[in-house]
């Protein structure tokens, strides 16, 4: 994320005495004047060198206008026309499904194609907003529920309810191997010493706590609802191959299925249960609307290859 500074000196007499939020629309014409009331409202505009956060301040004339506006790496400024599946919309927030196989933000080899693309098409202003918007990730493969910041103002608010863990998220998992019961992965998660990619249970590495109970158990597997405390890279796949229980189709942290009947029939099992992903669907989430105050969740039920599998168990 980069900031650029724009400055202004109000020499108009036509513009004395109006709002603040109405001078910076006519001075900064490219943007638009909500999105200049959002940076007032979080401390991004200075007047005469002082922080100024009312709207509705007057102005009076020959002032310096000093305001910071965010970008994102002009590199991935790419809008494309990708369909966005809406789950729920308003002026502040944008909640969507994302399918498996659709990545988030551009990275390393996926540079195009992504939300990130599909939201700068969708969204005129929301280029200027960190991340467009996008508050919290999820993996390329993983499927379910996403909350974006369509505003500045919602994008700090919803940030600082992720870091105080205020957003709950949940999620339904399958695992190799049958679990007996419930309980709690208190277990800090790093960066993989040599696999860069991934991430590895270490005691150097952050705080991370998942929570996981059975919702229905098979010969060899179990389909499990899972809710994050913390939010770190991998965090679920990562602790599910720590107990020793890695969900089905993950590619990176595969880990044995310890099941006896599993290891009697292998080849058999292979065959049947192949999964082409992990198979990790985001089916709530929950928390304080940024504008309304009011709590506000939402769940949606597993896609139809998650559903499959679980037929075929």
């Amino acid at each position: 994320m980069k900031k650029i500074k724009l400055n202004a000196i109000v020499s108009s007499v036509s513009l004395s005495g109006k709002r603040l939020d109405q001078v910076l629309s006519k001075l900064f014409k490219e943007y638009s004047r909500s999105y200049l009331k959002q940076l007032i409202l979080i401390n991004q505009v200075f007047i005469n060198d002082h922080i100024v956060n009312q709207p509705d301040r007057k102005i009076l004339g020959g002032e310096i206008i000093t305001v910071y506006i965010f970008l994102n790496d002009i590199s991935f400024n790419l809008p494309e026309k990708i369909n966005l599946n809406i789950v729920y919309e308003d002026n502040e927030i944008l909640v969507i499904n994302k399918p498996a196989g659709l990545v988030v933000h551009p990275g390393a080899g996926n540079n195009t194609g992504t939300i990130f693309n599909a939201l700068l098409y969708h969204y005129k202003n929301i280029k200027y907003l960190p991340r467009a918007g996008i508050v919290h990730r999820l993996d390329k493969n993983t499927s379910g529920l996403m909350v974006i910041a369509k505003t500045i103002f919602s994008y700090n608010f919803l940030l600082k309810l992720l870091k105080k863990r205020k957003i709950s998220r949940e999620y339904q998992g399958i695992v190799k191997g049958k679990m007996i019961s419930g309980g709690t992965i208190n277990a800090p998660i790093m960066r993989h010493h040599k696999k860069r990619i991934c991430m590895m249970v270490h005691h150097l590495g952050k705080k991370s706590v998942t929570h996981y109970k059975i919702i229905n158990g098979f010969k060899c597997h179990t389909h499990i609802l899972i809710r994050l405390e913390t939010g770190r890279t991998h965090q679920i796949r990562v602790h599910m191959l720590h107990i020793g229980y890695p969900l089905v189709g993950d590619p990176l942290y595969r880990g044995l299925n310890r099941c006896i009947s599993y290891q009697k029939y292998q080849d058999v099992y292979k065959k049947k249960y192949q999964f082409s992903r992990q198979a990790l669907h985001a089916s709530h989430i929950a928390f304080c609307h940024p504008a309304s105050r009011s709590l506000m969740s939402w769940t949606i039920p597993l896609p139809q290859d998650m559903k499959n599998l679980l037929l075929n168990l």
